[in-house]
């Protein structure tokens, strides 16, 4: 069956069963891999994209809901999530990097909701994605960090030295 998907922008026909999941499609039919796969039961987060500006979990969301639909993925880019990737940088975020690209979407969601998060917002909005290797303190940074260069973009800004986690940010870390 044709479903009409709008992704990035684009008007994309897929022929796929409406009870496909999109993570699948946006994979293996459109060939945007910078979506994961990894749990399939919307647990981790990995797999997270936007529809219509909100993240959803690929995963477990069917085609069907998604026609005609505005999805965005990784690969889309824009100013907001270029903020953040230069923040990921400078704070060391990625080790392994699986998730990251459902991180990014997830904090690129919340910055468009709230530009200006608390730490206690920023944990609570990116609880539902999980990193194995465990950098949450570097990731909030990341965040932290990609509020204040948002509003005025700058030259990408260097990573400062590294200094010995305290025994908080090494127990999350």
């Amino acid at each position: 069956m044709a479903i009409t998907l709008t992704v990035n922008g684009q008007r994309r026909s897929v022929d796929a069963p409406p009870d496909t999941p999109l993570l699948w499609v946006l994979r293996d039919d459109l060939k945007l891999k910078g979506t994961k796969y990894s749990c399939g039961m919307s647990v981790c987060g990995a797999c997270t994209v936007h529809l219509d500006g909100a993240p959803i979990r690929s995963c477990v969301t069917p085609i069907a809901a998604a026609a005609n639909r505005s999805i965005t993925t990784i690969e889309a880019g824009g100013p907001r999530l270029q903020a953040l990737q230069e923040a990921w940088l400078a704070e060391e975020v990625v080790q392994c990097g699986y998730c990251q690209p459902g991180m990014l979407m997830q904090a690129a969601a919340l910055l468009a909701t709230n530009p200006d998060p608390t730490d206690a917002e920023i944990d609570r909005w990116m609880a539902g994605n999980l990193c194995r290797c465990g950098t949450y303190a570097r990731i909030r940074r990341a965040i932290r960090r990609a509020t204040a260069t948002k509003a005025a973009p700058a030259a990408p800004a260097k990573a400062p030295p590294r200094k010995p986690a305290t025994t908080k940010e090494a127990s999350h870390e």
